[in-house]
């Protein structure tokens, strides 16, 4: 008969067995090392960088300081109603590396995909319009492309702090600072295990550009739809991590300093809204990796069990109430001393849980250990975020970002039966380029409905 107390043992192994293998795995991954007579360098590399308002401080900062590092060329892609706004900020850096073009409509894929023709390089690489680059990036996204094997390559990433935050932005930013510790963490992990990883986040990832130019991949990217039902046009990166798996590309990540791209987050009441955004996309990846493409089954098992699952089966509070309950019921007959003891020792590792492997945070910024109950009663209620977002696939709206949701009927654009049996007509648009060109490529794109 299956006690209750091996109930308690089996859920307390399927809940903490990842992290364990997790804490080994990411103590023993090693970068891929930079060759010494590499044979692709940054000017084999264009950056490609969609942004909404086309200019700002923040952009500004973005752009010089992945010219640093210097690519073949920068392509920044804004919309129609931004391109002048974006053109007169390049002119006043001074530089011819930066080409500007714009799309109609705010949308990051049709963003990404309006630079594919205009790319000359063997590499693309996707940047966020809020990232700092640090000045040695390229050659270690490079190292892993040096074995054609690899379709494309992912960096870590860190929060830039705010200067001087208020007490609202202290605490927004701590969260989002774990957030992405925690992703780290993840990715470092997975990618030891079976070279799986979440996702190849699209703050700052490289391609092939082979990859990303071939017609059945710019057909899926610009039709993935969801439920069967909608044209999805969100959740770029996942779609691309995705293809990779399918088509048999090894994927990379840099757990190193020097590959460590530093990104803004939202530290206002936004944040929620953007943990929203995080979460839909995360259901709606992890169920098509699982139930619909099925390869991460066996070509990432670890990551399959290890993160793609958990957005279906992890539910922290849930776990730990249940966890406890178990504990005490199937040792009511242990001595009060000896139930205590290890009701003691229960508590003290689900403790250490919510914390080791975000230990390099804490090591970096010891002061932030005082917010650590913030981070587990916010642990807690990520789950309420979680169920909202289970319940809301359907949307795609940015939430967080002016501009972005001007029209989220564009974003999530309901597909008829007559268009599917048509085959998804084709949309022609100009788009106009920072020098003065006309470039109509729509891919195939769907008409506006």
């Amino acid at each position: 008969m299956f006690s209750t107390f091996n109930l308690f043992a089996s859920l307390f192994i399927y809940r903490y067995l990842r992290l364990v293998v997790n804490l080994f795995a990411f103590c023993r991954l090693r970068p891929i090392p930079r060759p010494d007579n590499p044979r692709l360098t940054s000017q084999d590399v264009t950056v490609v960088i969609p942004s909404i308002e086309g200019d700002g401080a923040v952009l500004w900062d973005t752009i010089r300081s992945i010219l640093v590092t210097e690519p073949f060329e920068v392509i920044l892609v804004t919309i129609n109603a931004n391109l002048t706004r974006a053109k007169s900020m390049i002119e006043r850096m001074g530089t011819s590396k930066v080409q500007v073009q714009s799309v109609a409509y705010p949308n990051k894929r049709r963003q990404m995909v309006c630079a594919l023709p205009h790319i000359k390089t063997d590499i693309t690489v996707f940047a966020d319009d809020d990232v700092l680059w640090p000045p040695k990036l390229l050659p270690w996204m490079l190292a892993p492309l040096e074995d054609e094997a690899y379709g494309g390559v992912g960096t870590n990433q860190r929060l830039r702090r705010a200067e001087a935050p208020n007490l609202q932005q202290r605490i927004y930013g701590y969260l989002n600072a774990l957030y992405l510790e925690r992703r780290n963490f993840d990715c470092a992990s997975c990618m030891y295990m079976d070279g799986g990883l979440p996702c190849l986040s699209g703050r700052t990832v490289a391609y092939r550009s082979n990859i990303l130019k071939d017609e059945a991949f710019i057909r899926g990217f610009t039709r993935e739809e969801w439920l069967g039902r909608y044209q999805l046009n969100a959740d770029d990166d996942n779609f691309i991590t995705r293809w990779l798996v399918s088509h048999d590309k090894k994927i990379g990540y840099q757990y190193h300093k020097e590959a460590e791209v530093l990104t803004t987050l939202e530290d206002n009441p936004n944040f929620v809204k953007q943990c929203l955004r995080w979460s839909r996309s995360n259901w709606r990846s992890n169920i098509t990796s699982m139930f619909c493409d099925r390869h991460v089954w066996r070509k990432q098992p670890w990551s399959t069990y290890a993160v793609h699952q958990t957005t279906l089966l992890q539910w922290a509070f849930l776990w730990d109430c249940l966890l406890l309950y178990l504990y005490l019921t199937s040792t009511e007959v242990w001595s009060p001393e000896s139930q205590l003891l290890g009701l003691t020792a229960l508590l003290s590792w689900m403790l250490m849980s919510k914390f080791v492997k975000l230990l390099g945070h804490y090591i970096r910024y010891p002061v932030d250990l005082l917010l650590l109950p913030i981070s587990i009663i916010f642990g807690y209620l990520h789950g309420l975020i979680k169920a909202k977002a289970m319940l809301s696939l359907n949307v795609t709206a940015w939430g967080t970002r002016d501009g972005a949701d001007d029209d989220d009927a564009y974003r999530m654009i309901r597909v008829s039966r007559k268009q599917q049996e048509a085959g998804y007509a084709s949309m022609p648009e100009e788009v106009d380029s920072g020098r003065g060109e006309k470039c109509e490529h729509n891919y195939g794109l769907p008409y506006h409905v």
